[in-house]
This record gives C-alpha cells, sequence and structure tokens, in this order.
C-alpha cells in the first residue's frame, strides 16, 4: 500500500490517527447499513415472489374466463356492457425513507365501500363468467399494487446496497490500509529523528565534557 505523501510531523501523526478513528467508525456503520440493506432486500424479494405468483394465478383466472364471456358474447355487447364503470379508484403515491432510500407507497381510495359496485352491468344479459373476470381483476388489484410497490423498493435497494458496498470496500482496502502505512512511516521517521537527535546531543555533550577535561 503506497505512502500518503505529506510531511512526517507530529501534527500530521495525531491527524492521521483522528481520520483513522473517523474512517473505522464509518466502516463500521456503513457495514451494518449494507448488512440492514441485505436483510430487508431479502425480505422484499420473498414477497415479491408471492405476490407475483399470487398476480399472475389472479390475472390467468381473469383471462381464461373473460376469453369464455367473449366467446358467447358479441364484442358490442361486451363493450356496452363495460362501458360505463360505476366505481373508481384513486391512487396517492407517498414516500418512505428506510434507511436512506426512498421506498415508494400506493394509497389506494375507492369511490364507493360496496363490492357489487365493481359490475357496471346488468347481471341478466351476461354470462356468469364476465363476473368471474371482472371480480378476479377486482380481488388482486391490492395484490398488484403492493407488488408494484416491492419491486421499485427492490430496484432502489439493490442500487443502495452496490453503492454502499463501493463504499465498505474502498474504506476496508485502500482508504484505512492507507492510513495505517503512513502512520506507521510517520511514526518510524519521527522515531528515527528522535534516536538521531538523542546520538547527536549525547556527542555533543562528550565533547563539551572532554574539552572541560581538558582544561581542568
Amino acid at each position: 500500500m503506497a505512502v500518503m505523501n505529506i510531511n512526517p510531523t507530529r501534527m500530521e501523526l495525531t491527524n492521521l490517527k483522528r481520520k483513522l478513528i473517523t474512517a473505522r467508525r464509518g466502516h463500521k456503520l456503513l457495514k451494518d447499513k449494507r448488512d440492514e440493506l441485505m436483510r430487508r432486500f431479502l425480505e422484499l424479494v420473498r414477497e415479491n415472489k408471492r405476490l407475483r405468483r399470487r398476480v399472475e394465478e389472479g390475472i390467468g383466472q381473469a383471462n381464461m374466463h373473460m376469453a369464455v364471456a367473449r366467446s358467447v358474447m358479441s364484442d358490442k355487447s361486451l363493450d356496452v356492457a363495460l362501458m360505463m364503470p360505476t366505481q373508481e379508484m384513486s391512487l396517492d403515491i407517498t414516500q418512505e425513507n428506510v434507511m436512506s432510500v426512498l421506498i415508494p407507497r400506493f394509497n389506494t381510495k375507492m369511490k364507493t365501500p360496496d363490492a357489487h359496485d365493481i359490475y357496471s352491468y346488468g347481471f341478466a344479459f351476461t354470462p356468469a363468467d364476465l363476473d368471474v373476470a371482472v371480480k378476479s381483476l377486482s380481488d388482486i388489484m391490492p395484490d398488484l399494487f403492493r407488488l408494484a410497490e416491492v419491486e421499485k423498493a427492490c430496484q432502489l435497494m439493490a442500487a443502495e446496497i452496490e453503492k454502499t458496498r463501493r463504499r465498505v470496500n474502498a474504506l476496508e482496502h485502500v482508504l484505512i490500509p492507507r492510513y495505517e502505512e503512513t502512520i506507521r512511516f510517520i511514526t518510524m521517521k519521527l522515531d528515527e529523528n528522535e534516536r538521531s537527535t538523542t546520538t547527536r546531543l549525547m556527542k555533543v555533550k562528550d565533547m563539551m565534557l572532554a574539552k572541560a577535561h581538558h582544561y581542568m
């Protein structure tokens, strides 16, 4: 590891030791953040898998029954039946801060709480398969919004985990070793200078003693 290009003085040594303490503390905090992000990310991945399976099954059921309904209804009759929906949904998007990651939150609100308002037609002239298809789509709507939340959260967390991992590696393998190596280098230099100074002082003392002895 290359030594930093700084003057080997006691002031620089003190500054480097302070920076090393800060770097080690930051390294620990970032590792803890990375580990917690990984834990939450894996939980979201498992939830994403469960939600996607339910949503795909629900959409598959809705498509199957819709196909049957289309086979017994004309396109015009189907268009008329679905032309004027009686139920409406509003969507409010907020954000939640999770470990410095802004996760979207989707809050849905229905126009009316009546479950039968999802049907925009009368039951007398439409097949039961159309009712099942509409009901299937209505039932999976909460899971569909939650799936959108979870997938976006997984994308954002994966990016944050990668960024945090790079910072941890930079501190662990570059910055902290460089500080440690520079501190050792400066310590050796200061010790060497101190020994040299002590040796010079001893020589001066011997010369002064020898000179004093000569005049006695």
